[in-house]
């Protein structure tokens, strides 16, 4: 469903982003169980967890995989809208990539 005009089309840019949220919500999804396991690992591999490391860990791996996300997420949703495309390169014809 690609639109000439991209992001700059309202009625295209609420559908994008309404796809962004919902594959976010997902990646939550993922994270939290990413978190889940890490924390089982560690609890299988050395023991009972201080509480304050415990949290941390599962916070840092949640955190993690969630920018992870977001950033493939925009990358995606800015080259799936045709976004990428109008940007134009104002050093085209000064600069020779060869």
């Amino acid at each position: 469903m690609e639109q000439p005009d991209g992001l700059d089309d309202p009625a295209y840019a609420a559908f994008a982003w309404r796809r962004f949220r919902r594959i976010l919500w997902g990646m939550a999804a993922v994270a939290v169980l990413a978190a889940i396991v890490a924390e089982y690992w560690l609890w299988a591999t050395m023991g009972e967890l201080h509480i304050v490391t415990a949290i941390a860990t599962f916070l840092g791996v949640f955190f993690t995989v969630m920018m992870a996300a977001a950033l493939m997420g925009l990358m995606f949703l800015s080259s799936g809208s045709g976004h990428d495309a109008q940007v134009e390169d104002p050093l085209k014809d000064e600069v020779d990539l060869d």
